[in-house]
């Protein structure tokens, strides 16, 4: 194992969006994801396996050194900590925002306000640098129930579209940040597998700039 390169793929919309980019580059894997029920894939390139984990699961795989490179958003690892990754490359695939949201109309208060997020670690410190005071619960699922529910007074959450915002009588408020897919790479392997690693990231960076628009 220690002599293949693993590539760790973020489940779900992620990675509809990853594997053509990830063809593009010229690496497809062995099996179909859809009709498998394998987690390791092997690919087109004998030194080049996939593994096939939960998004949240990925900065974790990476940086521990169980993969060299893993793909996942940004919001992800602004939750997770970047510590022992590099992130040579921005993808530019599944964008969203992470925004504070809450009721239409409803004026949130200056000093302190009831967050529900699952994104704790996003949401204390961004309340912190505006100076609020923030009791910040975490849910799994549902977000724009809470302020629903009177269980807090914001969220904070994935912005796509907005329209289960609206649909909910909610409407985003303040910008967190811009989110879109990143490429990690472990700190050690870029090291010791450096020779290897170059081509591959170089390979993903020439399809991400195929599929920008013309300036």
């Amino acid at each position: 194992m220690s002599n293949q390169l693993i590539l760790a793929l973020s489940k779900g919309r992620i990675l509809e969006e990853t594997l053509p980019l990830l063809a593009d580059a010229g690496i497809t894997p062995a099996d179909d994801f859809g009709k498998s029920r394998k987690l390791l894939f092997d690919t087109n390139l004998p030194d080049v396996k996939l593994v096939v984990i939960r998004a949240v699961d990925v900065p974790t795989y990476v940086q521990l050194g169980a993969a060299d490179l893993g793909v996942a958003g940004k919001d992800v690892l602004l939750e997770h900590g970047a510590e022992g990754l590099y992130e040579p490359l921005d993808l530019g695939i599944s964008r969203c925002r992470l925004m504070t949201a809450g009721i239409v109309g409803a004026q949130p208060a200056h000093a302190k306000r009831r967050v529900a997020t699952k994104f704790v670690n996003v949401a204390r410190r961004y309340y912190a640098e505006q100076g609020i005071q923030a009791e910040v619960i975490k849910l799994y699922g549902a977000m724009e129930l809470a302020p629903l529910m009177n269980l807090a007074d914001e969220i904070v959450d994935i912005v796509d579209t907005g329209n289960t915002l609206r649909a909910n009588g909610m409407e985003p408020r303040e910008l967190i940040e811009n989110i879109s897919t990143r490429l990690v790479v472990n700190k050690a392997s870029m090291t010791m597998k450096h020779e290897r690693l170059r081509p591959l990231i170089e390979r993903l960076r020439q399809a991400v700039a195929t599929r920008l628009p013309a300036a």
